[in-house]
């Protein structure tokens, strides 16, 4: 038995290591180091592109439980993430350059995983997993093209935010610390008067914009929008987004500042930043104008500059089961961004699922059939909920798990509920789904 893997990104990754574990032979079909991406920068498997961050590890949000229900059910990728983690409050980040590195050490040390590098231009005979991710170069994207037809043409933009090195922050204007002094003091906060903030606001929404084909903000995917497009928005709307300082004491003032960037540790070093929700699509030069108007970035070595491109998601619903099975052709699966699943470990989350449920079909076991109050489940059973009117990308929320049977005071308990009910469902059938 052999099953065919087309990218090694978190999903790809993720469902190779699930098939290889539960004894099925994989081919993993790479098109790294030959063609690479605008956003890749190393040959490494499961690399990072926006952010070092997996967001909360918290069981009072979802992607905290997310990340605990494939921890107990040995993800390969929480296993890596775990082991090259960087201090970032209540949320898993990563040493990215280490991260990607551990995933491609495990995967092609793996004796049934062989990796075949190079651009796949044809989708191959038996059994497939395309896992090309948003990125999915021109060649593939036309055979997905001629094989879905008009509900494959489906598209948004998604943003990098730009990196600086730790050394140029000024820290005289900065202090380390968390919202609300939570966990430890892993971010840069990077403060701004109201004089400063109407300035800085000024600059960016009048910054000249890169070109990029076809854009319009209305394309903007919700979830990764160019800080430059919010911008836009409002006067105020940064201040309730990326720049909010509700919960950042200056340790200078005891107050909080009008308005707070925040910068995240990128490597474990701690030697590189990245300043937290500016994705953008602005010109090399006005990024370096624009926000070195942020007083503690005013002499900001930029390491690398945001950038914008393409993303390409299925019309799920039509297409795919809640195994991420292609319902004309059971053979093929998809797994990752492209099923409109947003984010890295909703990525890794369909990665797993198809990996598990691809290996018990092959081996004539039954499916596991995750159900809808774990996330994992909730997952598989929105992309492929039918009765969805205009289907977009979604991460994972406690909206599409159900609601608890009583009544709970206040939403974070009401949450940790939530999550406990699912990680309870997640133990009975762990050693199933572990065979």
């Amino acid at each position: 038995m052999n099953v065919t893997v087309i990218g090694a990104g978190l999903a790809g990754s993720e469902c190779a290591w699930q098939l290889a574990q539960r004894g099925i032979d994989v081919t993993l079909c790479e098109m790294k180091p030959e063609k690479k991406t605008p956003a890749h920068e190393t040959d490494n498997f499961a690399e990072l592109c926006c952010s070092n961050s997996l967001r909360s590890d918290q069981l009072e949000n979802a992607v905290g439980l997310l990340k605990e229900e494939l921890r107990r059910l040995g993800s390969l990728i929480l296993e890596c993430a775990d082991a090259t983690r960087v201090e970032a409050g209540g949320a898993l980040a990563v040493d990215r350059h280490g991260f990607a590195a551990m995933v491609t050490e495990k995967i092609r040390n793996h004796p049934r995983i062989t990796v075949v590098p190079g651009e796949v231009t044809e989708i191959p005979e038996g059994e497939v997993v395309i896992a090309s991710g948003p990125l999915t170069s021109d060649a593939l994207a036309e055979q997905l093209q001629t094989l879905l037809g008009e509900d494959s043409d489906l598209h948004f933009y998604d943003a990098a935010a730009p990196l600086v090195s730790a050394e140029s922050v000024d820290m005289e204007k900065a202090w380390f610390g968390s919202r609300y002094d939570k966990g430890t003091a892993d971010y840069v906060n990077c403060p701004m008067n109201k004089e400063e903030y109407d300035a800085f606001w000024e600059a960016l929404t009048t910054a000249q914009e890169a070109e990029v084909h076809g854009f319009e903000d209305s394309q903007v995917f919700e979830g990764c929008m160019p800080v430059e497009v919010m911008a836009r928005r409002g006067h105020d709307t940064l201040l309730y987004g990326p720049l909010k300082s509700r919960g950042l004491d200056d340790p200078r003032t005891g107050r909080w500042p009008y308005a707070v960037v925040q910068l995240r540790r990128d490597n474990a070093d701690g030697t590189v930043y990245n300043l937290v929700g500016f994705q953008t699509h602005l010109r090399f030069p006005e990024q370096k104008r624009v926000f070195s108007m942020i007083p503690a970035l005013h002499d900001a070595e930029f390491l690398r500059y945001g950038v914008m491109h393409r993303n390409t998601f299925l019309n799920s619903p039509n297409l795919l089961d809640r195994y991420y099975r292609l319902k004309a052709q059971p053979r093929i699966s998809f797994a990752g961004q492209m099923t409109g699943v947003e984010g890295y470990v909703e990525s890794a989350a369909s990665g797993f699922l198809v990996g598990v449920e691809t290996a018990r079909r092959l081996r004539g076991m039954a499916p596991v059939d995750f159900p809808r109050e774990t996330a994992i489940g909730a997952l598989g059973l929105y992309i492929s909920n039918q009765s969805i009117t205009q289907f977009q990308p979604m991460n994972i929320n406690f909206g599409i798990i159900p609601p608890l049977d009583h009544r709970v005071k206040g939403k974070r308990a009401k949450n940790a509920e939530l999550s406990q009910r699912s990680l309870a469902v997640i133990e009975k059938i762990k050693e199933d789904v572990l065979k």
